[in-house]
């Protein structure tokens, strides 16, 4: 009986091993890779391509003409410059759209500030989301950008108009008269300021500023802004408007108003929206630096920044295509800059060379 118990467990014990063996992998063999169904896989990182460029407002010929020298650096680079704004210059409307640019996570943005302080916190929040942050034309304060591309040294372009405006009235000098645009703008109140310090000047002694006042950057409220200033100040000789719709707006309601050689106006403009007024006397000499160039710089700066290239300190130099290099400088009032460089003046012998 013990002899047969012994052999039933033999046996089952001997089934039960070939059993383990069958299941287990040969040692010799390894176990065949297979490859994760397509939809588990992991997306490659895609290359960062989409910038955007903000102006202060849409339909403005000067940032539509900065727009094109954007364009044309993205080509340049192979990237993508998206070119969004608000309709106003309204800094309101322009801090809704760039918390919803944030949220798109774009590469970069390079913003035409309305309003320097109200926009810092948006422009920190989007550096703290890990997007450089540019400004151009007007800047937003320090602490909420990484750089500034300044058109040029903000002094040189209030003493030119005050300097334009001198040699416009002439010896005997006169009233003059500013119409701004948005009464927030941080760019057209510091060179407002550096003319009310330039008009100190024993040379400018007999000119009379009577008033500053703001057209919003709206063609239709700067040229009435400019016919009320006909009418109370009778003796008006010059307006200097330091934005391009103002000038233009103010140029037309001199022309309009048969005002030709009595009133002249002078400021900041281009030559496509000028030429008319340049070659009937209403507005016999301007300024301005190369919009395009501006927006060229703008992009050829943030790309810099958001591929690592600079790292947005002082001292550090970058190359922006046909512009050629640049180097960021730490300001005192400014905060880190670029440079792009000095104003020029237009007038009736130059007008016809630049077709922008």
């Amino acid at each position: 009986m013990k002899h047969r118990s012994m052999l039933i467990v033999v046996t089952l014990m001997t089934i039960l091993g070939l059993l383990v063996g069958a299941c287990a992998p040969k040692a010799t063999e390894a176990p065949a890779a297979t490859e994760a169904p397509a939809a588990t896989q992991a997306p490659a990182a895609a290359a960062c391509e989409n910038y955007v460029l903000v102006p202060k407002n849409l339909g403005n010929p000067y940032f539509d003409t900065a727009n094109n020298g954007a364009q044309e650096a993205a080509k340049e680079l192979g990237i993508t410059v998206l070119y969004q704004g608000s309709a106003t210059a309204d800094a309101t409307e322009q801090i809704t759209l760039l918390n919803s640019l944030i949220a798109q996570k774009p590469c970069a943005l390079a913003i035409s500030a309305n309003d320097s302080d109200a926009l810092v916190p948006t422009g920190k929040a989007a550096m703290e989301a890990g997007i450089p942050v540019v400004t151009w034309d007007s800047a937003i304060a320090a602490d909420g950008r990484n750089i500034h591309i300044n058109q040029a040294v903000l002094h040189d372009i209030g003493a030119i108009e005050i300097k334009m405006a001198s040699d416009i009235a002439g010896a005997d000098g006169g009233q003059i008269a500013v119409l701004s645009a948005t009464s927030t703008a941080p760019n057209q109140n510091a060179w407002i300021e550096v003319m009310k310090e330039e008009l100190k000047k024993p040379e400018y002694s007999k000119l009379e500023l009577v008033e500053v006042v703001y057209g919003d950057d709206d063609d239709t409220k700067s040229y009435n802004e400019a016919q009320a200033l006909f009418t109370k100040y009778p003796d008006l000789k010059v307006i200097i408007a330091p934005t391009t719709v103002g000038i233009a707006a103010s140029a037309r309601a001199v022309t309009d108003a048969g005002l030709i050689g009595k009133v002249f106006v002078t400021g900041l403009g281009t030559p496509n929206q000028m030429r008319e007024y340049v070659k009937n006397g209403a507005a016999p000499q301007f300024a301005l630096w190369n919009p395009a160039d501006l927006g060229y710089l703008s992009v050829y700066a943030m790309h810099a920044l958001a591929t690592g290239e600079i790292k947005g300190v002082a001292g550090d130099k970058f190359t922006a295509g046909k512009l050629g290099e640049y180097t960021i400088q730490d300001d005192p009032d400014l905060g880190l800059n670029v440079l792009l460089g000095l104003p020029f003046i237009w007038n009736k012998d130059n007008i016809d060379d630049s077709n922008w």
